[in-house]
């Protein structure tokens, strides 16, 4: 600490510093006061927290109510500006309207027209009428949703009463000749309605007003975003503030708290207001429970202080223990057997127990301050023992330690492992390293006893049918072979290689002398051990046989890191497994011909067609001929028609005879608009028998798949029919038997560019239980059902690489329909090419497919329909 004193002006008294002062005052005090000052200290920190976080609990709470009351108000503008702009959409819709009923003369025709358009694309509009200048009704058209709920609405006559306000606002637009809003009121005590009166001029008389009415709840349930009805509770007042429709039941228990903000419509809307409400989200028992947890804790450190404050006076006691224990930990350390050796960061020795002296031979004093090289260096050793003491010094030594060899001072070498640890001062910094050394020269010779034992084992694994061989990584040395590899590929190690897909140099296979690397031997050697084994199937020409290999990487008896591999015969379960795909193919084929002999009443009638009308032509021509009326001219016309007919029937024939033929499965590259076009060619012919209409819809400019165009056209056949028979089986009206089949590109995360193909119904859906079961083989829901269709769909999907997938329908929680998704990958031509490039002499099995998608979440889904 300095003594200058600051510079002062002369005649001034000169100034102290304050942290001199404080240090004067500080020492000129007892132990035992600057301990009291010491813990009054922290306990006045304590009480500033505890006032610091009252007040940003008191801030919070203000700033949450703030946003809070923000965001009630944007909602609420937000919802206003979208049925505001609604309502003056329509406004000038009807305008148009109006004026248009004029121009035609009245024509109620006409209007019936427009106004079922109107009614059609604006589900808010309950009714549209058209009265006449003594308030009489001329016609009305209301939504076709409410007819059969309130078919008194649909009432039209000339002394139809008008409510009170809808009188009022029909007087308004008479006198000032503009549109006008009615004050809402309720309808029948069953529906909030407010109505627009746009006045009908016709030659500048007033004849009348079309009347709109609005219902107050679909205003709320079509423009009031979800987001903001997940947030906020919207209602609709009348000028009494009497509520007419809200987006939420009132909860009287969550009065407290509300947070309320008021928007009127002005002129659009008359006597509407749109109340956004809210509430706060942390007050009362949540603020003052997070209060007294505060100030419990600020209490505990108090206590925890004072707590303190009594420890301080046993220091000293526990300062002698620390030195009692020290002198204890010293003693048992010099009557260890284990070496211990201190150094500092460069190297020099600056402590030794006993234990490392009787160990070497040397004395304390002869080790103490030595640099290398140590006098404990064996001398053909010390290029050695500098590189593991570089390694140390840098913190680099194995956790295991490191196996060296020690010089005593008597000439005799023995065999020591030594551990590394690091000095660590009390301020938390590194001074140096502490080696502890164990005489290991009775571990090595347990462990020669244990190579012995290790050869006992390889004498077990040369009786083992399956081939193991381990390999050096570095020089792709040939380590071990059992009996099993030497008989079936002798001792190269080549075929090691092979088998566990390592690209070895040409040259280094011809003995060239090639250094062959593995691209593995860099890793440090504990992850490479630690990872679990890599398992393939691979094919061996020269033997026609199938081996499953699994390899992994060990660390070899001598430290090198090698790679183990194990080869099993598995030529006979993969005959197995080609006979059972043999079979899959079998069933393919006989899944088609179970579809078609579904079908064959419908093809009988399709051909029937065609085949009557060759008759009735050849007949025609006949009765002509006879009667010597047919003329050149009607003859080839006749001719060309016949024609036309044969050949209809010939294509449906050979479209038939194409999809049941027995095949082998061909990729090749397909088009899906030909795909889609020859299912649907098919399939017409059973929805017509059905009345069904199906809808398609093929983006343009699609990829080419690398597909069997039969086998997806079998999967797309099936799902068409599937959906076909589950309309007809819920008897559904003649409006809503159709089916939807889409075909779109799309990009997901797992698969990346596909096509999807989706086909959608109207049916009754699927049970939760029969979703999860809905690709077993034999699991069927219809009475008649083999139950292979789905399964076999999904097989060929997935040799494709696709995935499928079914879903449900819904429309407000209700089951409306089902729909079956069917995704092919674009890069299946790459993926093909690739795989036929690496079979050459050695071919690999196919990856396995991934796991078939979890049945997907049920959510709403919004249903489109393209044509």
């Amino acid at each position: 600490m300095s003594d200058r004193r600051l510079s002062t002006a002369p005649g001034s008294p000169p100034r102290v510093r304050p942290r001199r002062l404080f240090w004067t005052w500080w020492r000129g005090m007892s132990p035992a006061r600057q301990d009291r000052v010491a813990t009054l200290a922290p306990l006045l920190s304590v009480l500033l927290f505890l006032a610091a976080i009252v007040a940003a609990f008191w801030y919070l709470r203000n700033e949450e109510v703030e946003r809070e009351i923000e965001s009630v108000r944007r909602d609420a503008e937000l919802v206003q500006q979208q049925i505001r702009l609604r309502l003056i959409e329509n406004q000038e819709q009807f305008v148009r309207v109006a004026r248009e009923v004029m121009q035609r003369s009245a024509d109620k025709g006409h209007f019936d027209t427009q106004a079922e358009a109107l009614l059609r694309t604006r589900p808010e509009i309950i009714g549209i009428s058209w009265l006449g200048a003594a308030q009489q009704t001329r016609a009305r058209m209301i939504s076709p949703d409410l007819a059969g709920a309130l078919p008194h609405l649909a009432l039209a006559g000339p002394n139809l009463p008008l409510p009170d306000a809808a009188r009022l606002a029909f007087n308004d637009a008479r006198e000032l000749r503009l549109p006008t809003y009615s004050l809402p009121f309720i309808h029948d005590e069953r529906i909030g309605v407010v109505q627009l009166h746009v006045p009908l001029i016709d030659h500048g008389a007033f004849v009348g007003t079309l009347m709109v009415e609005y219902s107050i709840e679909a205003l709320l349930r079509y423009f009031v975003p979800v987001d903001v009805q997940q947030r906020h509770v919207i209602s609709l007042l009348d000028g009494s503030d009497k509520v007419l429709a809200s987006t939420m039941a009132s909860q009287p228990g969550r009065s407290r708290g509300k947070l309320i903000y008021d928007v009127s419509f002005g002129t659009v809307g008359q006597g509407l207001t749109l109340r956004g409400e809210g509430y706060r989200t942390s007050f009362g028992l949540i603020g003052n429970t997070l209060f007294w947890m505060v100030l419990a804790l600020s209490v505990l450190t108090v206590w925890m202080l004072l707590g303190t404050w009594r420890h301080m006076r046993r220091r000293l006691q526990i300062q002698g223990a620390l030195v009692q224990e020290t002198n204890f930990r010293r003693a048992m350390e010099n009557s260890m057997l284990t070496g211990m050796r201190a150094m500092d960061q460069d190297g020099r020795i600056t402590y030794v127990n006993p234990a490392f002296c009787a160990m070497t031979g040397f004395s304390e004093a002869e080790l103490i301050g030595r640099m290398p090289p140590y006098p404990t260096w064996p001398p053909d050793r010390i290029e050695e023992n500098s590189r593991l003491l570089t390694q140390e010094l840098a913190g680099r030594s194995p956790a295991g330690g490191i196996e060296v060899k020690v010089l005593r001072k008597d000439g005799t070498q023995f065999d020591a492992r030594m551990y590394v640890s690091p000095l660590i001062d009390s301020r938390g910094q590194q001074t140096g390293w502490m080696t502890s050394m164990t005489n290991i020269t009775e571990a090595k010779r347990i462990r020669d006893q244990l190579t012995a034992s290790h050869e006992r084992f390889t004498t077990v694994l040369e009786g083992l049918d399956a081939a193991v061989s381990v390999l050096a990584v570095q020089n792709s040395e040939l380590l071990f072979a059992n009996r099993s590899y030497r008989l079936w590929f002798g001792g190269d190690a080549h075929w090691h290689a092979l088998l566990a897909g390592m690209h070895a140099a040409d040259g280094a296979a011809e003995g060239e002398g090639v250094d062959d690397v593995d691209g593995l031997g860099g890793l440090p050697t504990a992850e490479l051990t630690d990872a679990s084994a890599d398992t393939r199937e691979v094919y061996v020409d020269t033997l026609e046989k199938w081996f499953d290999v699994r390899a992994r990487y060990l660390q070899w008896t001598d430290g090198r890191l090698a790679q183990m591999l194990i080869a099993t015969d598995i030529t006979a379960r993969r005959r197995i497994e080609e006979l059972a795909a043999q079979q899959a193919e079998r069933a393919q084929v006989t899944s088609r011909l179970v579809t078609m002999g579904e079908m064959a009443s419908s093809v009988a009638h399709e051909l029937n067609q065609p085949l009557a009308a060759i008759s009735n032509y050849c007949n025609g021509i006949i009765s002509r001929h006879k009667a010597g009326k047919l003329t050149d001219e009607d003859l080839l016309s006749a001719l060309e028609k016949t024609s036309r007919q044969a050949l209809r029937a010939g294509q449906i024939i050979h479209r038939i005879r194409a999809f049941v033929k027995r095949s082998e499965p061909q990729r090749q590259e397909a088009r899906a608009t030909d795909i889609v076009e020859d299912a649907v060619e098919l399939a017409g012919i059973e929805l017509r028998r059905r009345n069904i209409t199906l809808h398609t819809y093929v983006a343009q400019r699609l990829p080419v798949l690398q597909v069997d165009p039969i086998l997806i056209e079998q999967v797309l056949l099936n799902l068409i029919k599937n959906a076909a028979e589950a309309i007809d089986g819920a008897q559904l009206p003649p409006k809503r038997r159709y089916i939807e089949l889409r075909v779109v590109p799309r990009h997901t995360p797992e698969m990346g560019g596909v096509i999807e193909f989706s086909v959608s119904d109207n049916g009754p859906g699927l049970k939760e239980e029969v979703i999860n079961r809905l690709y077993e083989a034999f699991f069927s829901t219809k009475t008649e059902g083999l139950g292979i269709g789905l399964s076999l769909c999904r097989s060929i999907v997935e040799s494709h690489q696709g995935r499928i997938k079914a879903e449900n329908l819904y429309n407000s929680g209700l089951v409306t329909g089902c729909r079956f998704t069917v995704l092919l990958p674009v890069q299946s031509s790459v993926n093909a090419s690739m795989s036929a490039s690496m079979s050459a002499s050695m071919s690999t099995s196919p990856p396995p497919l991934p796991a078939a998608p979890q049945n997907p979440v049920d959510s709403p889904t919004k249903s489109t329909e393209s044509s």
